[in-house]
């Protein structure tokens, strides 16, 4: 606990010190450890921090007692998002060096909205995250008001992320010629979906890769992967296929570094899709379906952030109070991720579940990886 207590010194506080009567350390250490223990609103933390007054006393004074409910959501509303994430950042950055791997290959970035931010004609949160698919936490997000503002945001998010040698997977939002830029001035590879916001490509790489000759080469070239995974007790088949014969592609001098397109064809319960993707990787099978699979982790994390943490239900106001909730979310979950309890292939919600039996048992222990 000792040494979470040092990442929130990064939290700097703006307030002015003579009216201070709690730290924003010791509001952040409530929030923190009342999240972990499943408290999903502000006025259970403040009855959970007093029932746990004399566990937090162990770490943090509180010389005034527990902040109220309104306290701790004005001051966290008070902090800027950036302190947040750099306070997680330095606790990504302890948490590799103990690993002593390089966790970050592929960087997944989505969107996603906080629909019980919204209030009356203001729009809700819509949080852009840069996500670690091996490392299981986020590497940075962008708050804007819209989904459609994803395309200016992300080259911004980009802009201060070191992720230098990563590869980039975004959904068909992002698959725009500027970010595909972007991403290549930040020394990365990208697997970009293309959909039919991107008509002409859309169409040129479905009309070729449909084409059962094409395809046929490709797997002679050894350039195709089949999965067979059980799904709910079903087959869920994924087939793989990846090209760098894109010389007849039209348009693709607008797309920087661009090197190869691919698809995934998926039949499940009798129902197959395909899905298109431009990349700057060349040929490699495995680390193109690695890239297309990963993703689902950035999405696996916007469902555990609705269904573990309810944050959709979290009816949090303002702005920088929600944003600020979502990263300490993200934090708990990564934690939650890495975190070995006594019985292996427990969920998300069942491990917060154990610590909310006993926090001043467990918080140490989760809190110290």
């Amino acid at each position: 606990m000792e040494e979470f207590i040092k990442w929130l010194e990064y939290i700097e506080d703006t307030r002015q010190q003579s009216k201070v009567r709690y730290t924003v350390q010791e509001v952040v250490l409530i929030v923190f450890c009342s999240t972990l223990s499943r408290v999903e609103n502000w006025e259970d933390r403040a009855v959970w921090a007093e029932y746990y007054l004399d566990y937090l006393r162990a770490y943090l004074p509180y010389e005034n007692g527990v902040p109220s409910h309104d306290t701790m959501q004005r001051v966290m509303g008070m902090i800027a998002t950036e302190y947040f994430q750099q306070a997680y950042n330095k606790w990504i950055e302890a948490f590799e060096r103990g690993e002593g791997i390089n966790l970050r290959k592929i960087v997944c970035i989505d969107g996603k909205t906080m629909r019980g931010n919204k209030q009356n004609e203001s729009k809700p949160n819509h949080i852009i995250t840069a996500w670690s698919k091996e490392g299981g936490y986020s590497l940075g997000q962008k708050t804007v008001e819209e989904k459609s503002n994803e395309i200016t945001a992300i080259p911004q998010l980009l802009d201060v992320l070191h992720i230098k040698g990563s590869v980039i997977t975004i959904d068909a939002m992002g698959t725009q010629t500027a970010i595909a830029e972007k991403i290549r001035e930040k020394r990365c590879h990208y697997v970009l979906a293309v959909k039919e916001n991107q008509r002409s490509l859309y169409e040129n790489i479905s009309l070729y890769l449909e084409d059962g000759k094409h395809l046929k080469k490709i797997i002679e070239k050894g350039n195709h992967k089949k999965t067979v995974n059980k799904n709910h007790g079903m087959a869920d088949v994924r087939e793989y296929y990846q090209t760098t014969s894109i010389s007849w592609l039209s348009g693709k001098e607008k797309w920087k570094g661009i090197k190869s397109i691919g698809m995934v064809v998926r039949t499940f319960h009798g129902v197959t899709e395909r899905r298109y993707y431009i990349s700057s990787l060349p040929c490699n099978i495995e680390e193109f379906a690695s890239a297309i699979r990963g993703h689902w982790s950035v999405e696996a994390m916007h469902w555990q952030l609705d269904v573990t943490f309810k944050e959709d239900a979290n009816h949090t106001l303002d702005k920088t109070a929600a944003a600020n909730m979502n990263i300490i979310r993200k934090w708990c979950l990564s934690m939650l991720k890495h975190v070995p309890f006594y019985k292996p292939n427990l969920s998300m919600r069942q491990k917060m579940f154990l610590i909310s039996l006993d926090p001043a048992k467990h918080l140490d222990y989760v809190m110290s990886l």
